[in-house]
């Protein structure tokens, strides 16, 4: 079997890209279920519901846990990983979207009294803890099924 074929048939990987593919998905349909307006950014923009990284990276640790055992050293690499994205995901990238949307709102004030630069920061970068909770139950809901 070359690298390719081998690839195609990595249960783990494939579950892990469908996680990915339906949280994204998902994340089109409930901007249009919000703004009653078809965003197809948001298939590939960060933030918002559900966590598509977290989706990814539960379905991966569900995966390995079921595959090679829950008390497998490659299980708990795995599940710290996905740890340390939703922590990113929740905290980091959540704390600089803020910050994006202040430093904004400082530049919309500022644009009242003289020129500046029209260009803006990126908001949406990280998620609030119930999007990173429906990203973690997708993504082990998926590996349950395809796994």
């Amino acid at each position: 079997m070359n690298f390719i074929e081998q690839i195609l048939s990595n249960k783990v990987l494939i579950t892990c890209i469908t996680a990915w593919f339906i949280a994204q998905l998902l994340k089109i349909i409930l901007t249009f279920h919000k703004s009653k307006k078809i965003d197809l950014t948001r298939f590939v923009g960060s933030g918002g519901m559900p966590s598509s990284h977290t989706s990814f990276v539960m379905s991966l640790a569900t995966s390995i846990g079921k595959l090679y055992g829950w008390g497998s050293p490659l299980f708990a690499l795995s599940l710290c990983l996905a740890f340390i994205v939703m922590y990113d995901a929740a905290g980091v990238r959540r704390a600089a979207g803020y910050q994006a949307k202040v430093l904004n709102m400082i530049i919309d004030d500022l644009a009242h009294h003289k020129p500046l630069g029209n260009e803006r920061l990126k908001e949406l970068l990280g998620h609030t803890p119930k999007e990173v909770l429906a990203g973690a139950v997708l993504g082990i809901v998926i590996a349950q099924l395809m796994i």
